[in-house]
């Protein structure tokens, strides 16, 4: 077995040392803690292994992204389809009163 030789003690000033991440984190991410089925990792995971590199949290980050810009653009367009369409029974002047409720409303207007 080797011997190896500790390093000599040296007299290192801590005094303005800061506590936190050596690299300082991407603005507009927060580092949380998350628990993912492992078939999500490991899909991922090969994902980046055939693009022969790459980190597989930012393509679970990316697909989230997808997914929440992908249902924003199906409500939008759903809304634009309702204000396009409208309602039926606007468009055909029906209410939910019956047929005798409007016409003595229109009776009572003629006279």
């Amino acid at each position: 077995m080797k011997r190896v030789a500790a390093e000599p003690y040296r007299d290192i000033d801590f005094s303005r040392a800061k506590r936190g991440a050596v690299i300082p984190l991407e603005p507009g991410k927060t580092k949380i803690s998350i628990r993912l089925d492992n078939r999500i990792i490991e899909h991922f995971k090969v994902v980046v292994e055939r693009a022969g590199g790459g980190n597989y949290q930012t393509l679970i980050n990316d697909a989230l992204v997808a997914y929440i810009q992908q249902r924003s653009m199906l409500e939008a367009i759903r809304q634009v389809v309702k204000e396009e369409i409208g309602s039926p029974v606007a468009k055909r002047g029906l209410t939910g009163a019956s047929t005798r409720t409007r016409r003595k409303r229109s009776l009572r207007l003629a006279g």
